[in-house]
């Protein structure tokens, strides 16, 4: 039996899909608190993009703990809790393989702050204001 061949670009879709149904999984999973960990029930946790590898066997998702919170309790506290994630993640995704997840933090938060700044700097401003003549 031919394997079915498909192309980049579908292969690559099909990634992303399978990525944004685990994020959807995991919110749903820290929004109910559906995982037995304090730490994880009194945290309000944002999972902002899971990143798929190609064989959609490994999947990075990066977090953001809200309100403030300490960042490193609450990553240490979902990677004790992976194997409870990737159970869930698997029952409910259906594929074949269950993806290995890596919880990683999310720093696209603190560049585009640092941007901020650096566009709001009078220097920086400055040269802005110069292009308009």
């Amino acid at each position: 039996m031919a394997r079915n061949q498909s192309t980049p670009e579908q292969q690559s879709v099909r990634v992303l899909k399978v990525g944004e149904r685990v994020r959807h999984i995991l919110s749903e999973l820290l929004a109910r608190g559906e995982a037995h960990d304090e730490v994880l029930s009194a945290s309000n946790i944002a999972v902002t993009e899971v990143r798929m590898t190609p064989d959609l066997r490994n999947a990075k998702a990066y977090v953001k703990p809200l309100l403030g919170e300490d960042e490193s309790v609450v990553l240490k506290a979902l990677r004790t809790n992976t194997a409870f994630f990737q159970k869930e993640v698997a029952q409910r995704l259906g594929l074949k393989f269950a993806p290995r997840l890596n919880f990683q933090p999310d720093e696209s938060f603190d560049e585009a702050d640092r941007i901020e700044k650096l566009l709001s700097d009078p220097m920086v401003a400055r040269d802005l204001d110069d292009t308009d003549d």
